[in-house]
């Protein structure tokens, strides 16, 4: 197939999309996403920012008369893929191609759960009722029962458990509500498109549930894509852990108490066992140290107090699953119950003895809730069940694969030692368009005075900027000390995370033209502005995960067992990975201009920093202010002359 067809000046998707202009690397890309998916295998796929990776690999897929799964880790990438850019393709290709979007069960309502809910309406706290009545007026119009239908719900509304279902209490086949089951119908689409578009976690899902049981969410397909695939290690750890949460047992027992009265309202003591197993689990995290916390479970696990109380848990616990022995006869719902209490029995056990050396164990506290964790600590067969022959082809795509222009340590990770991997650089002209400013006398970020010298050697790139900026960290501690500094010496407007979601702090930095964000975590990656109003980004310290980190240690362990260095192998390439996704946020388009300031001295003092340095796109450097501020007065005069010109 002759894809510049497609791709060329004149092709096209130049007659169709607005905007779009024709690019080699996205040609290239797209020719050998077809070859693939013409002949099968695994494809690592690194295409720099501005490729148009989407494009390259939706062209393909729905050219090929294939069943393509496209997977993302973001929900961003989802509605853009499945936004009005698909249906644009679809009336340009002339074919008819079935597209749908396949979401996790939590997403869709669980029509059995909401009569239950609403049955049950008269124990309800006033706000919850509230929200529990807007919620059956949309259930009875709604067509695909997608809850991001619902506006005006908070978040963390205790309203969510209440009308939806997970994989523990989803009564499956003997649901009375199988029929009209909003989840149910939105598998059987995805068995009969030609691209169906989800997430990795969902991906994981259907593999950790092929594993245990034999039975699939997802249905066969010819092709998977993963984009933004830097994220599936991650994903895949969790998938292949073991969790216990005092929210499990909370849920089970509220459940509990819903279904008795319908289907065992002669059982009290079904109910009086329900409230001492709550009782015990009060007692269990009143063990736990106040506040927010992640840390090592087996540290505490054999602390007196804790120990004590994880025990009368389990005696609480056991009580309770024998009644509810004598009540699963009674129903479908209680029934259900007690193969989840099972679960949690078992898994409570599993973390007593915490002795199982594949895998990593910890913990997590909140105000309310304790969650424990088991887990593993490799996860290089992850993929395993995908990888066999007359399997689908797997095609793994992102701007940040690789270190310093290898994909070992991708690959090493997921176990795909037998892709072949391909790189395009991003089409866009750094050399002109970008500088990155590499300060000097900056103390080593270990140093207490780091941050105020770091912020004093930003000032006056934020000036020379006039704002504009994101300000990266690396710990949400050091944004909150840089937050109140600035502060008291910008006149730009400053704009913190925390202070509002992060849709609304991107629109309002957005508007103001002249703002300074300062994010963590999240601002890292996936986060698009373009234009002049995002002209410099400044990052504080080299992205190094903590060593206490538990994904950290788990992946440490794992090169440790297996004779490799824990820095050299896992923790630096992971970092070079996270600081390319953060440069990455300067330059989003063709006309773009900014700053990159990178405020570690160890990318000039350490060996290491050359890796970060030619791993990143190819900018002109300077230690030099003076040149900052010429460069951003050369933008400026560029500014007005378009503007006398218009």
């Amino acid at each position: 197939m002759d894809l510049s067809e497609f791709f060329a000046e004149d092709g096209h998707l130049a007659r169709s999309l607005d905007g779009f202009s024709m690019r080699a690397q996205q040609l290239a890309m797209a020719e050998r996403i077809w070859l693939s998916l013409d002949s099968g295998g695994m494809l690592i796929v690194e295409a720099g920012t501005g490729t148009g990776k989407t494009l390259a690999y939706l062209i393909p897929a729905l050219c090929s008369g294939k069943k393509v799964l496209v997977s993302t880790a973001s929900k961003t990438l989802q509605d853009q893929l499945f936004g009005p850019e698909l249906a644009k393709l679809r009336r340009m290709l002339g074919q008819p191609v079935r597209a749908v979007r396949l979401k996790g069960r939590r997403n869709y309502l669980c029509r059995y759960r909401l009569g239950l809910s609403l049955q049950s309406a008269d124990d309800c706290p006033p706000a919850l009722l509230q929200d529990l009545h807007q919620v059956a007026r949309w259930a009875a119009s709604t067509h695909s029962g997608d809850i991001g239908e619902l506006s005006g719900l908070a978040g963390d509304s205790g309203i969510w458990p209440l009308i939806t279902a997970s994989a523990e209490n989803c009564l499956g086949a003997s649901c009375p509500d199988m029929e009209t089951c909003f989840l149910m119908q939105a598998r059987e689409s995805a068995w009969e498109a030609d691209l169906v578009v989800a997430n990795h976690h969902l991906v994981f899902a259907d593999l950790a549930m092929q594993q245990h049981s034999g039975r699939e969410i997802l249905p066969p397909f010819d092709a998977i894509i993963f984009d933004e695939a830097h994220h599936l290690p991650e994903v895949a750890s969790a998938f292949m852990g073991r969790d216990f949460g005092s929210r499990h047992v909370v849920e089970l027992v509220q459940d509990v108490q819903r279904m008795a009265r319908q289907e065992a309202p002669d059982m009290p003591a079904l109910t009086q066992s329900g409230q001492v197993l709550l009782l015990a689990l009060r007692d269990w995290l009143a063990g736990f140290a106040p506040g927010e916390r992640k840390s090592d479970w087996l540290d505490i696990m054999l602390e007196p107090e804790l120990a004590a109380s994880t025990d009368r848990l389990g005696h609480a616990l056991r009580s309770f699953l024998a009644q509810l022995a004598m009540g699963a006869e009674r129903g479908r719902g209680l029934e259900n119950c007690h193969g989840r209490a099972e679960r949690l029995q078992s898994l409570l056990r599993f973390f007593e003895r915490a002795d199982d050396p594949a895998y990593l164990y910890w913990y997590e506290t909140s105000r309310r809730d304790a969650l424990l964790h088991a887990m593993p600590v490799r996860v290089d067969d992850s993929l395993a069940a995908l990888q066999k022959p007359a399997g689908p082809a797997l095609i793994f795509t992102s701007a940040t694969l690789s270190v310093n222009g290898e994909f070992g340590h991708f690959q090493e990770r997921l176990g795909l030692h037998a892709a072949d991997t391909a790189h395009w650089e991003s089409p866009f002209d750094y050399a002109s368009q970008a500088l990155l400013y590499l300060p000097r006398n900056l103390p080593d970020p270990r140093e207490p005075e780091f941050l105020a010298a770091m912020l004093e050697a930003a000032l006056p790139v934020l000036r020379a900027g006039r704002g504009r900026a994101f300000m990266l960290f690396t710990s949400h501690q050091a944004l909150q000390q840089a937050a109140g500094w600035l502060a008291e010496r910008i006149d730009y407007p400053l704009f913190v995370q925390g202070q509002a979601g992060q849709a609304v702090l991107l629109e309002q930095f957005r508007r103001s033209g002249n703002g300074v964000l300062l994010g963590a975590a999240s601002f890292w990656e996936g986060v698009d502005v373009r234009g002049a109003g995002l002209s410099c980004v400044i990052i504080d310290k080299l992205p190094f995960a903590s060593p206490q980190a538990p994904l950290s240690r788990a992946y440490a362990n794992h090169l440790r067992a297996t004779g490799r260095d824990p820095f050299r192998d896992g923790y630096l390439p992971q970092a070079v990975i996270a600081l390319k996704q953060g440069v990455g946020r300067l330059i989003r388009a063709v006309d773009d201009r900014g700053v990159a300031m990178l405020c570690d001295p160890r990318l000039l003092t350490k060996p290491y920093g050359r890796i970060f340095l030619d791993s990143l796109p190819p900018m002109r450097r300077t230690r030099a202010i003076k040149d900052v501020q010429a460069f951003f007065d050369a933008g400026d005069r560029q500014e007005d002359h378009s503007d006398v010109g218009q």
